[in-house]
Parts: structure tokens; sequence; C-alpha cells
């Protein structure tokens, strides 16, 4: 009697996974959009990076504090100790 309740079982989890392996490839597909005409949208430009003036270490520009002379520092630690 066991046996019979272990096919059932496997034949019950092979119909449903073969019905919700089907079911995805019934979803509609819409085709990709066209691009208006004049929007040219790409890549996003690359970050500018800077070494740190102490530890050489590259961020974005972003991200860097700088002292008084302009030069780029990765934290407010490097910034206090100052160039090497």
């Amino acid at each position: 009697m066991i046996k019979y309740l272990v096919l059932l079982a496997v034949v019950g989890l092979a119909i449903w996974w073969l019905r919700r392996g089907r079911a995805s490839d019934d979803a509609p597909r819409t085709p990709p959009k066209k691009k208006e005409q004049g929007t040219t949208r790409g890549p996003a430009p690359p970050t500018p990076m800077l070494a740190c003036a102490h530890c050489g270490v590259h961020l974005p520009q972003a991200e860097a504090l700088t002292d008084g002379a302009g030069r780029p520092f990765c934290g407010e630690a490097h910034r206090l100790a100052g160039p090497r």
C-alpha cells in the first residue's frame, strides 16, 4: 500500500513540475520598446577617480575630502595627517 502512495506522490509532483514550467513559457512576451528619436541614452559617464595624497588609494571624486590646497584624501584621518 505504501509503494502505491509513493508512486502517486511522484507522479503528482512530476505533473505539477511540468505544468509549472509550461506556464512560464505561455506568458505573453512584449517586444522591446523602440528608442525615441533624439534621445540617446547610454551608460553613465565614468566617475573621475582621485588618489589619496596620504596613502595613494584611489576613490571617486565625489567621495574625496580635500584640504585647503585642494589635495584629495580618502578620509578625515588622512586629511589631518597631511600628504606624504
